[in-house]
């Protein structure tokens, strides 16, 4: 007789060929498990430099390198270090600390403390180019005053300290953003600077590696709860893990001076990192938008260069397909010159770190992000931008100078992009040119990393120029990231290009989001369609919104909006943000006129919607570099509101 506990081997067969097919469907391209998986710490012992033999740059010592730099290169460090000679390092008060817990300001705090990071990082490059000492001082003055700081992240972090907002609690270190960047800018000056402090104190370098022991190499390699490592459950992941563990990295290779120790926390780094990468779809979209990806896809390619370096090169999954994406999601987000595709807390004009763009598109082999990020390096330099950013960043970007300036130029300029995974579709008249019209909009959720409310909205620009527009974010502050967020006006969907239901608004959360999305195109037009009902809560009484945006190329784009609502309501408008001068007439045609004289007209059915104009006041600094001192929101009621109804928009150059 058989015995009923043996296992049936044949049925376990069976069941694993299952869970490998299965598994294999689900992912039928991408390994994203892809760091630890491939080096695991027992590959990492072997393939690891050792710190006293890794030289990432150039030291100061090696004089022949930084005095061979071009003479524009060093006569832009050197202006710029002298900017900070002599240099009153700026107060960082109790009561500053505490304006993020009593008023919600965190500018003024995070103004003072980058003054004193930026300061230091000027007068470290200068020191290495000039070389004569005239900037030691300035310098351990810098690093003296930056090591005393109580705590070296900022105030709106306090969250992940048990005391909460409020002073820090010096007896636990926690690590933030901040605190890894300024950690990595002592690091880097340590390594730069090493002799030259010795031979004013000795006791600089220990102070500098007892504060990174103590506030970074510590905690990260004993705690496993900082969220932005990825280890807990059900936490989100966004730009934190690459950016923080970036920081992470660069101090564990430069300044851990026990082997173990140092290995341990490169391999913990790469587990952390598998998490970030897997969080990411196939197509590589951020969904934090294109100005969170100088520290989102731009902060994974520091880790993976930093690893590359500290391996000989062994240590390279540049040819993992997502890795690819991930780079080239900054191209495919692109409008033209510094115009970008702005959806969630994003600016319309975003600053690339141009000289890691560039380096990125070398190693994957895209030419397209290489001469896309060349072309943007052209006009931030004629722009007076030579270096700027992260000291480990502006150290590559000094040696790399020459061959970025020399590097063919082009912006890639799409005619298409879809990108699935975060519901993003872009289309431009004719691919290769910023003329005509340009249109983006998106599906998702409302709980993406930086959300808005803002499923169906969409944008236009005509000759590279903002027409309808996503306002984007204000300034942050305490209000941001908490439980009033929405109450922000620049998150709600009435302040983005969608309807409004009797009053109601979409809603947070990942439950609030599109459905039947559908995208297709062809050489004559793109389009897509999607049902934004599920982005509203049932007191907006709508059973189904299908919004289709479609742009005809050359000629049009289109706005079809088709409800059923539960029942007739009394109020139903659409909103549309622009920039532009707004003339309003009674024929069912809107003329929008940009300042850079480009116009086109809205053209809709004045028998059912009855158009409105506000302006907004803008008195918020980060808005206001984007878009000046004003605003307009258009809004078009419904005249005769119905349960049923469809509307139509063309706008036409």
């Amino acid at each position: 007789m058989d015995n009923p506990n043996k296992p049936n081997i044949f049925l376990f067969f069976l069941i694993i060929l299952s869970v490998f097919f299965s598994s294999n469907q689900s992912h039928p391209q991408t390994n994203k498990s892809m760091l630890s998986s491939k080096f695991p710490i027992s590959v990492l012992q072997q393939i690891l430099i050792s710190q006293k033999n890794w030289q990432p740059f150039p030291t100061w010592e090696e004089r022949t390198s930084w005095q061979t730099l071009p003479g524009e290169v060093r006569q832009e460090i050197i202006f710029r270090g002298e900017k900070f000679l002599n240099y009153q390092w700026p107060s960082l008060s109790a009561t500053v600390f505490l304006e993020f817990a009593r008023t919600g300001d965190r500018a003024n705090f995070q103004g003072l403390r980058n003054a004193r990071r930026d300061a230091l990082c000027s007068l470290v490059l200068a020191e290495c180019v000039q070389g004569n000492g005239r900037f030691l001082d300035d310098i351990v003055n810098g690093v003296w005053v930056i090591c005393e700081e109580s705590y070296w992240g900022v105030p709106a972090h306090l969250s992940m300290q048990a005391q909460g907002f409020g002073l820090p609690d010096v007896s636990e270190p926690t690590v933030d953003l901040f605190a890894g960047e300024t950690a990595a800018l002592l690091a880097w000056t340590s390594y730069l600077l090493g002799s030259q402090l010795d031979e004013i104190s000795p006791l600089i370098q220990q102070r500098i590696k007892l504060e990174l022991d103590n506030r970074i190499l510590k905690p990260c390699l004993e705690r496993d709860d900082f969220w932005w490592m990825s280890f807990q459950p059900d936490v989100s992941i966004n730009n934190w893990n690459p950016w923080v563990n970036s920081n992470w990295l660069t101090v564990a290779l430069l300044k851990e001076n026990d082997e173990n120790k140092r290995l341990a926390a490169v391999e913990k780094i790469m587990r952390s990192l598998d998490k970030f990468i897997e969080s990411y779809p196939d197509d590589g979209g951020c969904d934090e938008g294109p100005g969170y990806w100088n520290r989102a896809g731009a902060s994974l390619f520091d880790c993976l260069e930093l690893l590359y370096s500290a391996t000989n090169g062994t240590t390279n999954i540049y040819d993992e397909l997502l890795i690819k994406e991930i780079g080239r999601y900054i191209y495919r987000a692109h409008i033209s010159d510094r115009h970008f595709i702005n959806f969630a807390d994003a600016s319309a004009i975003v600053k690339l770190e141009t000289d890691l763009a560039y380096r990125y598109g070398r190693r994957i082999g895209d030419a397209k992000l290489a001469s896309f990020a060349a072309y943007l390096a052209e006009m931030q330099r004629d722009q007076g931008d030579i270096f700027w950013g992260s000291i480990g960043r502006q150290l590559a970007a000094i040696f790399n100078y020459v061959e970025l300036g020399a590097a063919e130029r082009a912006q890639p300029l799409l005619r298409d992009v879809w990108m699935e995974g975060n519901q993003v579709m872009a289309a431009r008249s004719e691919a290769g040119s910023a003329k005509g019209l340009f249109v983006a909009a998106k599906g998702g959720h409302n709980a993406e990393s930086h959300n808005h409310n803002d499923i169906g909205n969409f944008i236009v620009y005509l000759d590279g120029q903002p027409m309808i527009i996503d306002v984007g974010v204000e300034t942050y502050t305490k209000k941001t990231f908490s439980e009033r967020r929405y109450e922000i006006w620049t998150m709600q969907s009435a302040f983005h290009n969608l309807p409004t239901i009797e009053g109601v608004m979409q809603k947070d959360g990942r439950e609030f989001a599109a459905k039947d999305v559908r995208y297709n195109f062809d050489d004559s037009f793109a389009q897509l369609r999607l049902d934004i009902s599920g982005a509203y809560p049932p007191e907006a009484g709508v059973n189904q919104w299908i919004r289709t945006i479609r742009l005809n190329r050359g000629e049009e784009v289109i706005i079809t909006d088709a409800f059923d609502l539960i029942q007739q309501t009394q109020d139903i408008q659409l909103t549309l943000m622009t920039v532009c001068q707004v003339d309003l007439d009674n024929s069912g045609q809107i003329h929008l006129k940009h300042e850079s004289g480009v116009s086109l007209k809205i053209l809709f059915d004045s028998a059912k919607l009855i158009p409105s104009l506000e302006t907004i006041s803008i008195t918020d600094n980060s808005l206001k570099k984007v878009w000046g001192d004003r605003l307009k929101r258009i809004l078009l009621r419904a005249n005769s509101p119905a349960a049923r109804d469809s509307w139509v928009m063309r706008i036409v150059p």
